[in-house]
């Protein structure tokens, strides 16, 4: 688990700072032919909140998706290298919340 850990922080040290600027919404229906149609993703890993990490295959893209009670879907982050053994948990937590401070 330590190891599994350490490979995660030091992955997403590794990631650009995510600007609120860069988060995107659109139309649920749209967000997710978009992520299957110019990215050739499918959703990979669920959080408990519904959050949806896609990717497209190993070494490939992935984008962090959050859905909305109102049917629109916001992607958060995305980026290369998709590996099966990134700690999702450890991404969505570094994401920025609501209030603009990432999670703990």
């Amino acid at each position: 688990m330590k190891p599994l850990f350490t490979a995660a922080v030091l992955a997403l040290s590794t990631l650009p700072a995510f600007a609120q600027d860069d988060v995107v919404c659109m139309a649920t229906e749209e967000m997710e032919a978009s992520l299957v149609d110019w990215y050739d993703e499918t959703p990979a890993v669920m959080d408990e909140d519904g959050t949806i990490v896609w990717a497209s295959g190993i070494g490939g893209t992935w984008t962090v998706v959050s859905y909305n009670d109102n049917g629109t879907s916001c992607a958060l982050a995305q980026g290369d290298n998709w590996s099966p053994r990134m700690d999702a948990d450890a991404l969505m937590a570094g994401l920025p919340n609501e209030q603009g401070t990432t999670g703990s």
